[in-house]
């Protein structure tokens, strides 16, 4: 094996003190040969925990043949998930985000402490990738992303259905509008087989980030999990990782400001999660790349939504893929100077490279894809909004809302179960702004996201008249006038502590404002006379993460 293979898992097979490193290495198939190849780790990801994850088994089978094949000897190792979508509305949520922490420790506990040469994560469910784009930023050796691929639409009465079809049917059926079989139906009919779910929701939003900063293959971002093609792009990941061990290409080098620019961009114009900005922000403090809230909204400013997509939209991601996928999008945002064209990608190709044979304008024989003096919404969707009630920062996604600001009284509410109860019994009015707060990283704890009470209303038809601001999270299939991510959180002490029942409250996405109009002096009396509550997790893995983590405005980071 040639020299400027630069194996770090020499430290563990070269030499004779290492003789009885090479003992346990032969009992999983390590031949005399074998020892002097570089050692490929092979995060996977799979469970039957949730559709999203089901198959990537598949793909970790496939992956290893081909490290094989290309002189390179894998070892595969399995990381965790939890499933969003079952665990939405119930307690369990409140691991989803902390799942993003242990998916980044367990990946690189175990390629450091195997010295491994290069890492391929395979992934699914939302979590998935930000955890495993987090440790390939920490451990900065040859990495490469695997995305599981998205579901397929379900059907039912003629409309494409995805997992939010069946939240909102919750809200509908409670107000009436379809039956006890229609709701069934649609539960039946919602998720058709393996694959993340189908919209522009978190798991295919993060998975376009990774594709637009280049450290998964282009196009497989889109790709739905069930489709041959998705073995087919695995295959080449593998064979492209194993090319960068060789000529140790790393993922820092990928993973630069104008990548993050990049992605934020693709954000922008795909209508993706606000998961992306608690995300990115993540990513960046793992890459020591300096990235800030703000951002975000100079990059709103520039990049319209040019994609028609679920959940404010009509498309799902295999409809993006059909059209041309994440690369169409890019090639529309370099031809107008707004892709930094000469970023790095694990291919060992610059993003211009890459897009080069890309058509420069969408086809006129669809509408998934927007031309670009024709977009969906004129600018971004995810506003930054600041005020006396998020003096760090919170998150706004105001595309598919009919009015941008709202002023009401506050209904507030110290969880997000007590909400829903609320909401489903018919006790919110149009102009009502619902406060829900003690959610946030260190108050839930956990972060956990929203898509139940949010689905509720929209199914209600109070989604354009009733405004919702949090300390958690919202779901990628969340939309409407919801603003999520506020910051302080209640728990440490912010404003949204101290909203009281019947207090107006205003929300503003075009002036990005989010206010409690009370006087100071009387927020500073609230101030004084509040106290923490008590933690609700004193122990395990709650209990560790409510002490480590940091606010969202900086990605509710651990370390």
């Amino acid at each position: 094996m040639p020299e400027e293979w630069n194996q770090r898992s020499r430290r563990i097979t070269q030499g004779p003190e290492r003789s009885p490193n090479r003992a346990m290495l032969r009992a999983i198939g390590f031949q005399d040969q074998d020892f002097v190849k570089p050692i490929i780790g092979i995060a996977n990801g799979y469970s039957t925990i949730t559709p999203c994850n089901m198959s990537l088994g598949a793909l970790a089978s496939e992956a290893e043949r081909t490290v094989r094949a290309f002189g390179a000897m894998p070892q595969t190792f399995g990381t965790i998930t939890v499933s969003d979508g079952i665990s939405m509305g119930t307690i369990g949520m409140r691991y989803s985000l902390v799942s993003r922490e242990v998916i980044a420790d367990s990946i690189e506990t175990v390629a450091e402490a195997a010295a491994v040469d290069g890492v391929m994560a395979i992934g699914g469910c939302d979590k998935n990738m930000p955890g495993a784009m987090i440790a390939l930023a920490r451990l900065n050796i040859p990495a490469i992303f695997v995305y599981g691929g998205t579901i397929k639409p379900g059907h039912y009465e003629g409309q494409d259905l995805t997992i939010v079809s069946s939240f909102e049917a919750v809200g509908a059926h409670a107000a009436g509008t379809i039956s006890d079989e229609q709701l069934y139906q649609v539960e039946r009919h919602a998720c058709p087989g393996a694959g993340s779910c189908g919209g522009m929701y978190t798991a295919n939003t993060m998975s376009s980030v990774i594709e637009a900063m280049g450290m998964s293959l282009p196009y497989s971002s889109t790709m739905a999990a069930e489709d041959r093609e998705k073995l087919d792009s695995t295959r080449e990941s593998a064979r492209v990782l194993v090319q960068a061990v060789k000529t140790g290409l790393r993922p820092r080098d990928i993973m630069t400001k104008e990548a993050f620019e990049n992605a934020m961009a693709v954000v922008m114009a795909l209508g993706g999660s606000t998961n992306a900005v608690l995300h990115l922000l993540a990513m960046a403090h793992a890459a020591e790349v300096r990235l800030t809230i703000d951002e975000f909204e100079a990059v709103r400013a520039k990049v319209p939504v040019l994609c028609d997509l679920k959940p404010s939209g009509q498309f799902v991601a295999t409809d993006l893929h059909r059209v041309g996928g994440v690369p169409l999008v890019m090639k529309m945002l370099l031809q107008q100077g707004i892709l930094h064209g000469e970023c790095l990608t694990i291919n060992g190709r610059t993003v211009a490279e890459n897009l080069q044979d890309v058509p420069d304008h969408p086809s006129p024989d669809q509408d998934v894809v927007r031309p670009w003096n024709h977009p969906v919404h004129a600018t971004g969707h995810l506003a930054i909004l600041k005020g006396n009630l998020a003096e760090e920062g919170a998150v706004a996604k105001i595309t598919g809302i009919k009015t941008a600001a709202i002023t009401g009284p506050a209904r507030v509410f110290d969880s997000e179960e007590k909400a829903m109860a609320a909401i489903l019994a018919r006790k919110i009015r149009p102009g009502d702004v619902i406060v829900i707060r003690y959610e946030g990283p260190k108050g839930a704890p956990g972060m956990p996201e929203m898509l139940a009470p949010t689905s509720a209303l929209i199914g209600l038809g109070l989604g354009d008249s009733v405004g919702l601001i949090t300390d958690g999270r919202f779901s990628g299939g969340t939309y409407g006038m919801v603003v999520g991510h506020v910051a302080p959180e209640a728990f440490v002490g912010g404003t949204i502590a101290f909203v009281r029942e019947g207090d107006s409250v205003t929300i503003d996405a075009e002036a990005r404002l989010l206010q409690l109009n009370v006087p100071d002096t009387e927020i500073a009396e609230r101030r004084a006379a509040w106290q923490a509550p008590e933690p609700r997790a004193t122990r395990g893995v709650l209990a560790k993460y409510a002490k480590l983590v940091s606010s969202s405005s900086l990605g509710a980071v651990t370390d």
